[in-house]
């Protein structure tokens, strides 16, 4: 495995990196930054193309169990230029460059999967650890994608990353305009629902065997009254406990699992 010693802050590819995480899904080169070993194996399982690896010196012990591919450049550099470009408050001494997978409207709707889609549509969510729970939620409970609508945190920024546990990696996920949105899931046969506190129907009383998508909205202000207006209906979850609402990573996870129960069960 060639390594190259980098020792100044102005290489061009630890820019790349600093960037990708300073501005996850905004970079020119259309790249994605990842910090750690475990999601750089995350990646590689995934099948995903890692363009660059980075490794602080003293550290480079870490990639002795990677099959990285011929064509991966590695790169190794002091501990503190590496932390230089990295966006955690205890920064790990490994980090890659990626090319984020490229999903289809059909990869949402389940691709070659024979159950019915279930969809999660991102209305507005601003906090990407929240972001990456629910996709961690999303792959687990057997969701077929994400819809990703404007004023939704990117999916790239690097808590939403390691929220995800590397969801990000194999979750399809789409950012569309919310016309797009409604248009593909109403052609696709999808039901809506809207999340909502109150006037909705309990989680455990709808029908969420179908092909349906779950609107989750902003974590202060919920779906916005234009959007929530075209959905199907509204569900809420029940608390009987002293609680008006539950945090959007939580509710979604809840619903996310009303509807794998309601699934196995019929089968």
């Amino acid at each position: 495995m060639p390594i190259r010693i980098v020792q100044s802050k102005q290489n061009s590819r630890l820019k790349d990196l600093r960037r990708a995480l300073a501005h996850p899904g905004r970079d020119a080169s259309g790249l994605a930054g990842i910090e750690g070993p475990n999601l750089l194996e995350e990646a590689l399982r995934a099948g995903l193309r890692v363009t660059t690896v980075f490794v602080a010196q003293g550290s480079e012990q870490l990639l002795e169990g990677f099959a990285l591919p011929a064509e991966t450049e590695v790169l190794l550099l002091p501990r503190e230029l590496l932390d230089s470009a990295l966006a955690t408050e205890t920064p790990q001494p490994v980090a890659a460059l990626i090319e984020p997978p490229a999903w289809s409207w059909a990869d949402v709707l389940g691709g070659a999967n024979k159950t019915a889609p279930l969809i999660v549509v991102l209305a507005g969510l601003q906090n990407p650890g929240n972001l990456g729970t629910i996709l961690r939620s999303a792959e687990a409970f057997g969701a077929t994608g994400i819809l990703s609508l404007p004023g939704t945190v990117s999916e790239w920024n690097p808590k939403a990353v390691r929220a995800s546990a590397g969801s990000v990696f194999r979750l399809p996920l789409l950012a569309v305009s919310a016309e797009d949105c409604f248009t593909l899931l109403r052609k696709a046969s999808v039901k809506i629902w809207t999340t909502a506190v109150h006037g909705a129907e309990a989680a455990d009383c709808i029908d969420l065997r179908g092909p349906v998508a779950l609107m989750i909205g902003n974590e202060g202000n919920g779906v916005p009254q234009e959007l929530a207006a075209q959905a199907d209906g509204a569900v809420t979850i029940p608390c009987p406990g002293p609680v008006e609402s539950l945090n959007a990573a939580v509710a979604s996870s809840v619903l996310l699992y009303e509807a794998s129960r309601q699934r196995r069960s019929a089968r």
